[in-house]
C-alpha cells in the first residue's frame, strides 16, 4: 500500500517560520521563500517534510500541512513548519506582513494564489490548532501563542 496515492507529480511547499522580535518571519534553505520538495508516490508527505527539515535545519517544533492546490504542474501540498530561531540564525529571512486570503467562488478555486496568501492561511490554521489541538498547543512557546492570537478568524473584519 502506498502512503499517498495521487496521479501525477506531488510537491511539498514548505514555509519555515520562526519568531524574531515577536514577529513571525520566513526563512529556510531557499531564503525567505517557499521551499519545494518532491514527494514520491510511495512516500508520506509529512515524513518527507519532517525528514528534510531535520536534515537541513534541525528538529522542528511543529510540522503541519495546511492546504493543497494544483500549481507548478503538480499537486502542491502546503506545510507550515515552526522552528527555533537559533537553528536558522545564519539564513536569510523576511518579516511576514499580513495578507488578504485568496478567494474563489463557492465551488471554484481562486484564479491566482500568491505565496504570501498561502502563508497567511497557514498561520491562521496554526492559530486554530494552537487553540484546538493540545499537542500543537503544548509544543508552541508562549510567544507563539501570543502572536497567533492575532491570526484568529475575525468575522466582519472590514466593518
Amino acid at each position: 500500500m502506498t502512503a499517498f496515492d495521487v496521479e501525477g507529480p506531488v510537491q511539498a511547499e514548505v514555509f519555515t517560520l520562526y519568531l524574531a522580535a515577536g514577529q513571525p518571519v520566513l526563512t529556510g534553505p531557499c531564503g525567505p521563500a517557499p521551499w519545494y520538495l518532491e514527494v514520491a508516490a510511495d512516500e508520506d508527505p509529512m515524513a518527507v517534510v519532517s525528514r528534510a527539515i531535520r536534515r537541513v535545519i534541525g528538529e522542528p517544533v511543529v510540522v503541519h500541512s495546511t492546504s493543497w492546490r494544483r500549481d507548478r504542474a503538480a499537486v502542491v501540498l502546503s506545510f507550515v513548519v515552526v522552528v527555533d530561531g537559533d537553528l536558522v540564525a545564519a539564513l536569510p529571512f523576511a518579516a511576514l506582513d499580513r495578507a488578504d486570503l485568496a478567494r474563489g467562488g463557492a465551488t471554484t478555486a481562486p484564479a491566482a494564489i500568491g505565496f504570501e496568501q498561502v502563508v497567511e492561511h497557514g498561520l491562521r490554521h496554526l492559530a486554530w490548532l494552537a487553540h484546538d489541538d493540545p499537542v500543537v498547543a503544548d509544543r508552541l512557546s508562549p510567544e507563539w501563542h501570543a502572536v497567533l492570537r492575532g491570526y484568529q478568524p475575525e468575522p466582519f473584519q472590514h466593518l
